[in-house]
């Protein structure tokens, strides 16, 4: 039987796809590369925010014409978990609805689905148990064409419970995964040819205290980095509050550790800060970002900002703005607060206007542009180590140096005098600077 994924959402989202796509190939599936070539077509949904929802309703629907030709159609992840019961309503053209805990049973699964030849008779199914007892154990993955940068998903869940976010209520509480796991999956990755290994979870930095009764990041980070084969290791979703002078310290002195870290500090303003539940203050994350400055001076800090929320006044947001102009952080990006049901923030007074939110928004962007510049053509004359990502038209390569992650940051355009292949790590002599990309030839 072969069954196709078509994948939405974060990269947590598209790890649990890689995993599936293990427990399948294990119990002898056949994971198929086009929606056209395959028996089942399962779409792994995002449920976060509005446009997420809407994104994957969409693509829902642009599968739905498959079933015509005989495909069984199922649908799994964070949009399924959180509305199934409206889902299984609304469309019947589903074959099955899954929730985010439920892929190691997928080859029963599909197998009871497949069974049943005829649609007008196929029993549908809804398959959400809401267990978060566990993390799933994982198979080995089935990574993409390009294996030399993989996540690796240390915990599940979340305990933080921000007033705007609804991971809590669709995922669970926080679960790590067991540190020898981790190192286990670390070594299988590495073997499938992954030379850059991005550490996720919720909240990374919360890695290990329900297991071992404190935090263990640090730990964690240290093992991995004995991996042979992994030559970037890169930190993603860190909550300022928690980073210790410990992760720091081993940031600044294992050498596979990017110089970059992932910090969603979402606002400035103390009031705002508390209206979302957020522990952190305008000071503390100015102590946390001295703290990594100081050790690590090239260290590239990329942060997400919500504009918005609810009760934001002008004040708050010019607050904002002077903030991002005094760090100057090196990666930014921002999302207009979403309101969501079944929230804290959802039933808040003082809804912030779309065309506000997107006039602020637009602001910060603009103010960030000149800052992404000047990080940027400071680059400029510079010898960086850049991982080969594609081959562009005119001969020229694409790729990313350790400050920045895939997807999201900063790319480097450059020339070579030899033949280069995806996963390739060279040294590229910057020579020009825009925006958001840089311009050079290896060297």
């Amino acid at each position: 039987m072969k069954v196709y994924f078509e994948t939405l959402g974060c990269p947590k989202n598209f790890n649990d796809t890689q995993a599936a796509k293990g427990v399948l190939a294990e119990a002898g599936f056949e994971i198929a590369r086009t929606a056209e070539d395959s028996d089942v077509i399962v779409v792994n949904t995002c449920g976060f925010i509005n446009d997420a929802k809407k994104e994957s309703i969409e693509r829902i629907f642009d599968m739905m014409p498959y079933r015509e030709g005989g495909k069984k159609l199922v649908v799994s992840g964070c949009l399924s978990e959180r509305y199934a019961d409206d889902l299984y309503v609304e469309m019947p053209e589903v074959d099955c609805f899954i929730g985010v805990n439920e892929y190691e049973r997928l080859p029963e699964i599909l197998s009871e689905i497949c069974s049943e030849t005829d649609l007008e008779q196929t029993t549908r199914r809804k398959i959400v148990s809401g267990c978060y007892e566990k993390i799933l154990s994982t198979p080995k993955r089935v990574l993409g064409e390009n294996p030399y940068t993989a996540t690796l998903k240390i915990a599940e869940g979340c305990d933080n419970c921000c007033a705007y976010c609804i991971i809590p209520k669709i995922r669970g509480g926080f679960r790590s995964k067991p540190m020898e796991d981790v190192v286990e999956e670390a070594r299988q990755l590495a073997e499938a040819g992954c030379k850059e290994l991005i550490l996720i979870a919720q909240d990374v930095t919360n890695y290990g205290r329900d297991l071992y009764g404190e935090p263990r990041l640090a730990e964690l980070v240290r093992k991995v980095c004995r991996v042979d084969g992994i030559r970037w290791v890169r930190l993603m979703y860190c909550y300022e509050d928690r980073i210790t002078d410990e992760l720091i310290e081993v940031m600044a002195t294992e050498p596979k550790v990017c110089h970059y870290i992932d910090i969603p500090i979402q606002h400035a303003s103390d009031g705002v800060l508390k209206a979302m539940r957020r522990r952190s203050t305008e000071e503390s994350i100015k102590d946390t970002i001295k703290r990594l400055k100081a050790a690590i001076p090239d260290i590239h800090i990329r942060t997400t900002l919500i504009v918005g929320f609810p009760g934001e006044t002008e004040k708050d947001f010019d607050k904002l703005l002077d903030f991002v102009e005094e760090m100057r952080f090196a990666r930014l990006g921002v999302f207009a607060y979403s309101q969501e049901e079944n929230t804290e923030a959802g039933e808040m007074e003082n809804q912030i206007e779309e065309d506000i939110k997107q006039e602020r928004l637009d602001a910060v962007m603009r103010r960030q542009l000149d800052i992404s510049l000047e990080y940027n053509k400071e680059k400029v004359g510079k010898e960086l180590e850049v991982l080969v990502e594609e081959a562009d038209e005119d001969g020229s390569y694409i790729g990313r140096t350790q400050y920045d992650a895939p997807e999201i940051d900063n790319s480097v355009i450059f020339t070579s005098e030899r033949e280069l292949k995806a996963g390739d790590i060279v040294r590229i002599l910057v020579e020009d600077a825009f925006d958001y990309d840089l311009v050079g030839r290896e060297v």
